[in-house]
């Protein structure tokens, strides 16, 4: 079976299981109370695919990585810069963002909602690391997209 064949079957699967659950998720309303607040009642379900994708396209992600730097072997480009050097100019960024995340969210208090519910300052520090990492990584993406529409690089790699 062709790669694009397994990549339309995954995808399929994916979307159906994805509107099933979101199916039973808004066509289920329960009146769990959290709080001060009602849940749905199959919240557990909607967090458990998500947790799933997360996993599977995380893994996916590994194993391609590690196909593809084990079978090209530096000689596979991308618009004229090597594959590999791609791979790890990517990687690399994404750990130096998740550290300058973790580093300018050091020393954050524990925070206390209306409901008295306290939130560790260890847990406030991961969340901002998150969100400091998806700015660091969205501006990236800004920079890649407005030099790949340039064409910098392929008129460097052409001469």
């Amino acid at each position: 079976m062709k790669i694009q064949q397994i990549s339309k079957i995954a995808l399929l699967a994916v979307v159906a299981i994805s509107l099933v659950v979101f199916g039973i998720f808004f066509g289920c309303w329960g009146d769990e109370k959290y709080g001060d607040y009602d849940a749905p009642t199959y919240t557990g379900l909607l967090l458990y695919l998500m947790y799933g994708l997360v996993v599977v396209t995380t893994g996916l992600i590994v194993w391609a990585m590690v196909k593809s730097m084990a079978g090209s072997k530096g000689g596979g480009s991308l618009g004229g810069v090597p594959g590999t050097k791609i791979t790890v100019c990517t990687w690399s960024l994404f750990v130096i963002s998740l550290v300058v995340g973790y580093v300018t969210g050091l020393g954050e208090p524990d925070f206390t909602a209306a409901d008295g519910t306290v939130t560790a300052g260890s847990m406030v520090t991961v969340v901002d690391m998150f969100m400091t990492s998806i700015i660091i990584l969205f501006l990236a993406l800004v920079v890649a997209v407005i030099v790949a529409m340039t064409g910098i690089l392929t008129k460097t790699a052409s001469k």
